[in-house]
């Protein structure tokens, strides 16, 4: 935060063709071929799919994993908004761009990976509702839309009065100005009902992403297996928002020279210690419940997976957290909310790839070149927009000179 203890976002006076957008747009063009080959060839072409192993890597990652990690947004949103902690107000903004990229590429993710995406716009009129996918998908899809309103009063802040269209379109200023004023009475006195929205919608379709393991008991390994997993899924997600808040911000002010933000890092860290503590007790309870712990030293590779994705996204990082010593301090916090990042991460591909053992075929999977290049692609073009949208809307608090000194 500022000096003042006050959040002043501003648009970064940073240039944007660095040699890490360079790299960005490198990775971005060969996600663009892949994507181009997926659609003029088939998925065939460029990903291992299979039917007896129909999700891979763009579930795990693309999908599953994109929606735990945009979780900052709706987290940090509830604790400012509806649970009154208003001196995390500069940590609101930055966590739900990132949950509107987020999304908005979950979709972009799924357009490539469902076989007919020509129409996946059916849902919306032919309704199952007996299906969780469902569920997920209109979930998802209204999310979106409320991200999007949600993130209205910042492009008001960052263009009203400011509008200054190019030539012939420069007749259209005073309407867009009038258009901005009028969002800007509107939204404000309706901000509050999306914001409740966005949080009640996020917790049903982080939790329903688990409930599409509960059809799949022979399919999915014990360890991963439990009727508590749409809880699980939800709590993981609510537990890895503060980090992935902390994850951006750290990057961000070293990356940006942004604001020092460790006055409100540091509480949020004492939060996820809590809710990875939740989070372990659940699930080691759960194995206890069931028995299932005795698979854990069976070598093979689903248990030395679920080993790992336990250690590294919640014991460890649970034991750094525990300290107040360690959560004041930057390199730790930092190191603590990677490890639990990664975890959400292991976690959700373990779920969906590795525990994913069908018993009546003996195929094995592992991501083609295709589904891995746009994969980067996607995460790519997501961390290039933000860097467009943190240079040009305020979103991120500057750094002010006096602390540079």
């Amino acid at each position: 935060m500022s000096v003042s203890g006050e959040h002043n976002p501003a648009p970064l006076r940073q240039p944007l063709w660095t040699p890490g957008v360079i790299v960005m747009l490198f990775f971005m063009a060969i996600g663009a071929v892949a994507v181009a080959a997926r659609f003029m060839f088939g998925i065939g072409a460029v990903a291992n799919l299979s039917n007896a192993r129909p999700w891979g890597l763009w579930v795990a990652i693309d999908v599953a994993t994109g929606v735990a990690l945009a979780a900052g947004g709706f987290t940090t949103a509830a604790l400012t908004h509806i649970f009154g902690r208003h001196q995390y107000k500069s940590v609101v903004r930055p966590a739900l761009l990132t949950a509107m990229l987020g999304y908005t590429f979950v979709v972009l993710g799924l357009l490539v990976d469902i076989g007919r995406s020509w129409a996946i716009w059916k849902p919306i009129f032919n309704w199952n509702t007996n299906s969780v996918l469902f569920e997920v998908a209109m979930c998802v899809m209204v999310y979106l839309s409320v991200l999007y309103i949600e993130f209205l009063p910042v492009v008001v802040e960052g263009y009203s009065g400011k509008v200054s269209l190019p030539r012939r379109a420069a007749r259209l200023n005073g309407v867009v100005e009038q258009l901005l004023s009028t969002a800007d009475r509107w939204l404000g006195k309706t901000l509050w009902v999306f914001i409740i929205a966005g949080v009640v919608l996020s917790c049903m379709h982080q939790s329903s992403l688990g409930s599409l393991l509960l059809i799949a008991p022979t399919k999915l390994h014990p360890l991963w297996y439990t009727p508590i997993l749409p809880l699980l899924f939800l709590v993981s997600a609510i537990a890895v928002g503060y980090p992935m808040v902390i994850f951006e911000a750290t990057l961000a002010s070293c990356s940006l020279q942004t604001d020092d933000e460790m006055a409100v890092l540091a509480p949020l860290a004492k939060i996820t210690y809590y809710l990875l503590g939740l989070y372990f007790t659940l699930k080691g309870g759960d194995m206890l419940w069931r028995g299932t712990w005795r698979y854990l030293l069976d070598g093979t590779a689903q248990s030395n997976a679920f080993i790992v994705e336990l250690l590294c996204g919640v014991i460890v990082p649970w034991y750094i957290l525990r300290s107040p010593q360690r959560r004041q301090s930057r390199r730790y916090l930092f190191i603590a909310a990677t490890m639990v990042v990664a975890g959400v991460v292991i976690n959700r591909v373990n779920v969906f790839i590795i525990g994913f053992t069908p018993p009546l075929t003996h195929e094995t999977y592992s991501p083609a070149i295709g589904e891995i290049a746009i994969t980067c692609g996607l995460i790519a073009a997501l961390m290039f927009l933000y860097r467009i949208l943190v240079t040009h809307l305020p979103i991120l608090s500057p750094r002010r000179k006096e602390m540079l000194k």
